[in-house]
């Protein structure tokens, strides 16, 4: 009987300790879990977070990280104007002078276009000039050759007689005279007048002088070879007589 009392107490001694270990290792447990849900929620909730660790830190330490910030935020402040001030310097010293070199090679490049303009522009109008010298000496050097057969024509139309001014040859030369000085005269040869004209010594050459009351001074009384001018060039000069 006393034995069976003695196991019976051993038994709820046991039992009583058992319990008494799984209520402390259940408490150990709910305050793991306690401080794994704090956790969890600073570290979604950064404010509460950062004031968390605001906390924990000492009034220097805090003043020394606000420091912290502030130099870093001048440091960022000075490295950008600097940025800044390296890029402005850049397109002073840089983009300018390549454009002010632009601006130089387009104003030379400007000039000797219009030299070249007006040296293409003084070449034409002196090979124009050139060509038409050159023609009116070749028109010249023909009409010179020409001049004395016209002379002939006039010689001998001049010379025919009165009773064969009718003649049918007679009149034939004469109309290949007219005719001759008609396609001259549209080339731009024309004879100088000369007979009772004022004397002029560009279009008259005095080879005989008279006395003759009949004309004023310097007139010219007689023409000896007519003369002609070729676009108011003259061509030959009229071999005349001056009177007084």
């Amino acid at each position: 009987m006393a034995d069976n009392i003695k196991e019976k107490l051993l038994k709820e001694s046991i039992d009583a300790a058992k319990a008494s270990e799984n209520g402390a290792e259940y408490a150990d447990r709910e305050d793991e879990v306690i401080e794994e849900e704090n956790v969890s929620a600073d570290t979604k909730d950064p404010d509460k977070a950062e004031a968390h660790d605001e906390i924990d830190e000492s009034p220097e330490e805090q003043e020394a990280v606000k420091d912290s910030e502030e130099q870093d935020k001048e440091d960022d402040k000075g490295s950008d104007e600097g940025k800044a001030k390296a890029k402005d310097k850049k397109g002073f010293f840089g983009k300018k002078d390549k454009k002010d070199k632009r601006d130089e090679q387009i104003k030379d490049l400007n000039d000797r276009l219009l030299r070249n303009l007006a040296e293409f522009d003084n070449f034409r109008k002196r090979t124009e000039r050139e060509k038409a010298q050159m023609f009116e000496i070749g028109a010249k050097s023909i009409i010179e050759k020409i001049l004395p057969t016209i002379d002939n024509f006039e010689r001998a139309i001049t010379s025919v007689p009165e009773e064969l001014k009718g003649n049918a040859y007679c009149e034939g030369v004469d109309k290949i005279y007219k005719q001759l000085m008609s396609n001259l005269e549209e080339a731009g040869v024309k004879p100088i007048e000369a007979l009772g004209a004022k004397f002029d010594p560009n279009l008259h050459n005095a080879v005989m002088h008279e006395e003759n009351e009949e004309f004023g001074e310097d007139t010219v009384s007689a023409e000896l070879q007519k003369g002609y001018t070729y676009h108011d060039s003259v061509i030959r000069h009229s071999m005349v007589k001056v009177a007084n």
